[in-house]
């Protein structure tokens, strides 16, 4: 078990850096026309505003717990509300970032299924409208207006629970198709994704098409990464607690520590969203080299010319 001093200190130590870095890249992403207009782009803008919403609700309330566990008595409305947003922004980003791995094999080797505007609307925009509208209407049903009473719980940091999760067909759709599917899906398209581009590069030898397809395909295989070695331990331990039956002292212990470990994807998605793309990294390279030049002070030129009395004179 982690201890909350410790989750205290971890949280803080990225939550700074990482809002900062959401903020530079969406700066960056929004007003600059070439990155904004990058289909491939758009998912990961939409998947930014998440992490900048979270950023200034869900985080700064963990904090706060995590520091003043004993002290804080929230009230039954506020603990609906941070459960809703927890939840809701958690499935939607890993929701949102499954149709990313599916969209980039479409962008990379069906790109002729987005070149008409109707077929842009339905591949690519109706995605990114139709998981924020299902999702967030779904969980405002769940933690707002059930039809049974839900109960709250203060040991914990998210201090309500549903009382709908009760119901096992619920909770095993909740389960299924906003959790394990989005997360399979991730594995799967990741790992296919870079078989096909590795052999669409040794069969057609195209310099440029590739490297416009490398950059797309590293993208999001390195966010990939990121939730594949954050989410998957959280995701089989609740298998196994809630699923398969399993159940003891040491499980449960990894359990809150692979939950906890999983709200940092969030924090970390930045981060590799700004080192993945390839037109960032030379920005933020020409900003650091230019504080460097200013920092370095010109050299200062004495000049010295003979008066024709003989005596020195300084300019």
């Amino acid at each position: 078990m982690i201890p909350d001093e410790i989750k205290f200190i971890l949280f803080l130590i990225f939550y700074i850096p990482s809002t900062l870095c959401t903020l530079f890249v969406l700066y960056h992403l929004l007003f600059d026309r070439t990155l904004r207009q990058a289909l491939h782009n758009h998912v990961i803008i939409v998947l930014l505003v998440i992490c900048l919403l979270a950023d200034g609700t869900i985080y700064p309330w963990m904090l706060y717990y995590y520091q003043n566990e004993n002290t804080w008595n929230r009230s039954m409305i506020f603990c609906t509300i941070w459960g809703f947003l927890d939840w809701s922004l958690y499935i939607l980003h890993t929701m949102l970032f499954a149709w990313a791995t599916v969209e980039r094999h479409i962008l990379i080797f069906h790109d002729r299924w987005i070149l008409t505007r109707k077929r842009r609307l339905i591949f690519h925009y109706f995605p990114l409208v139709f998981f924020p509208i299902y999702l967030f209407v779904f969980y405002f049903l769940v933690y707002f207006i059930p039809p049974c009473e839900n109960y709250s719980d203060p040991t914990y940091p998210v201090c309500m629970w549903p009382c709908l999760y009760n119901n096992y067909a619920l909770s095993m759709y909740d389960y299924v198709v906003e959790q394990l599917l989005p997360t399979f899906t991730i594995v799967f398209c990741s790992i296919t994704l870079l078989r096909r581009v590795l052999r669409q590069r040794v069969r057609t030898q195209r310099i440029i098409h590739w490297k416009k397809h490398r950059k797309m395909a590293i993208q999001v295989l390195c966010i990939s990464l990121v939730y594949l070695l954050l989410l998957l331990p959280y995701a089989t331990i609740y298998i196994l607690r809630f699923y398969v039956g399993l159940s003891n002292p040491l499980l449960d212990e990894f359990s809150a520590s692979t939950s906890f470990i999983s709200y940092f994807i969030i924090l970390l998605f930045p981060f590799v969203s700004a080192v993945s793309l390839p037109e960032l990294q030379t920005k933020l390279t020409n900003l650091l080299l230019l504080r460097r030049k200013r920092q370095i002070k010109p050299r200062v030129t004495l000049l010295v010319r003979v008066h024709p009395n003989g005596n020195d004179q300084h300019n």
